[in-house]
């Protein structure tokens, strides 16, 4: 049984820079393959970026492709850099656990708010 944590949400200017991170509450069970999903005002729930088992795989939306990057440094904590923020990345951002690179995420945080203003 596994409990996400995220944290580093906050307030910033369009073209600013934040980083969020993510970290299991207790004991790994192993390496998980993590992703980061965001739902932002009136709009459903959308993958951002996911990272393989090894770390060795990362996949992006096109929407924050040359912008975001995940990683990790270990089997439970993930991270998520975000530079040149737009106020259409204004939204919750959700960390999310699975057990395979292409499995169902089993485990999700309660989320982090993550605002831009123009």
């Amino acid at each position: 049984q596994v409990q996400l944590v995220e944290s580093g949400g906050g307030l910033v200017q369009a073209g600013d820079s934040l980083t969020l991170s993510c970290a299991a509450s207790g004991r790994s069970f192993g390496t998980y393959a993590m992703g980061w999903f965001r739902q932002g005002p009136g709009k459903e729930r959308e993958f951002v970026a996911r990272i393989s088992r090894s770390g060795g795989i990362t996949n992006y939306a096109d929407s924050v492709k040359g912008r975001f990057t995940i990683s990790r440094d270990n089997a439970k904590n993930v991270y998520l850099q975000m530079n040149n923020l737009k106020p259409e990345d204004t939204a919750v951002y959700f960390c999310a656990a699975r057990y395979s690179d292409y499995g169902t995420y089993l485990y999700w945080g309660q989320g982090t708010q993550v605002t831009v203003s123009s």
